[in-house]
């Protein structure tokens, strides 16, 4: 089942959006297994697979190092705080040097199964860290790795401790505040990544539980749930596609895009491809969880179903 729901000394071009922040050109930022083969040997090419530890170590693309997700990237869960939150930059700067990641390294980021959203969110944490201008997807993940005909191993080597000097970039990150600040504004699209029933207030767990979920979404919030990015094979849709979906929801050349899920990993996804399109975009990272969850002062918009008195 695809994982989605609980969004070399190449220099990547930098393309400056109206709004000013930096969005990466697409064919830098995706990687194909043909380009990864080709580059394989480079010195400071540094591999990171998101996957299941027992994945991992079942066979993994040789070199690479495992991400811990729940360690490494983000805070532990703790009940009555928001999950998935960024660690501080000392803390990312330690997890990252270990991984062996330093200030020239070359970062390709891939999934060994179907880790789609964990692995951008893996992505938009080193963005924020300050790496996102050499950091990668391979696109299709190992199972495209596999196809091409590569080599897979289990042997588990350490990496070289790395040397990082942070360089946070808090621009790519929305508050509640933020959010609330920006609806409704002609200049900002605000795209919910969480699945089509959640949008619709129709998800199952909603209607039995409605004192834990709450039905609706962000004012003003389209819907793009994140699997619409992927085709079956896990590989991301094409450009024209994706520009076709981003349309869809009303989003226009210019616009500043804020995505938003449950708690920050599925819309990921969407920032991460309205970066590779040219939009300045930022995650608001507290979420749903954070928007209806542990506030109770932000507007809420019913969900589709609500309106029609479902």
């Amino acid at each position: 089942m695809r994982k989605i729901s609980k969004c070399l000394p190449v220099l990547l071009v930098v393309l400056l959006s109206a709004a000013g922040s930096y969005a990466q050109d697409r064919a830098q930022m995706i990687v194909t297994p043909a380009w990864l083969a080709e580059h394989f040997k480079d010195p400071n090419l540094v591999l990171l697979h998101v996957g299941e530890k027992g994945e991992f170590e079942k066979g993994h693309i040789p070199g690479a190092q495992s991400v811990a997700f729940s360690a490494d990237i983000s805070t532990p869960y703790e009940k009555g705080k928001l999950s998935l939150e960024l660690l501080p930059a000392e803390q990312l700067k330690a997890n990252f040097e270990r991984l062996g990641i330093s200030d020239d390294s070359r970062i390709v980021v891939y999934y060994g199964k179907d880790w789609v959203t964990p692995s951008t969110r893996v992505i938009f944490t080193l963005t924020y860290f300050g790496l996102g201008d050499r950091t990668s997807l391979l696109d299709g993940g190992m199972p495209a790795w596999v196809a091409a005909g590569h080599e897979t191993t289990t042997d588990v080597k350490a990496a070289a401790l790395g040397k990082l000097t942070p360089h946070p970039h808090p621009e790519i990150v929305a508050d509640a505040e933020w959010v609330s600040a920006h609806l409704h504004q002609p200049s900002v699209g605000i795209i919910d990544s969480r699945d089509a029933d959640a949008f619709a207030g129709t998800d199952p767990q909603w209607i039995a539980t409605p004192t834990i979920y709450v039905r609706g979404n962000i004012p003003g919030a389209q819907s793009i749930p994140s699997e619409s990015f992927i085709t079956d094979k896990n590989q991301l849709k094409d450009r024209a596609a994706i520009e076709d979906l981003f349309k869809a929801a009303g989003v226009k050349p210019g616009m500043q895009v804020v995505t938003y899920c449950w708690v920050g990993q599925r819309a990921t996804l969407a920032w991460f491809l309205a970066r590779s399109m040219g939009y300045d975009a930022r995650l608001y990272d507290g979420s749903w969880q954070g928007w209806s969850g542990l506030r109770k002062d932000l507007p809420i918009e019913k969900s589709p179903a609500e309106k029609q008195g479902h």
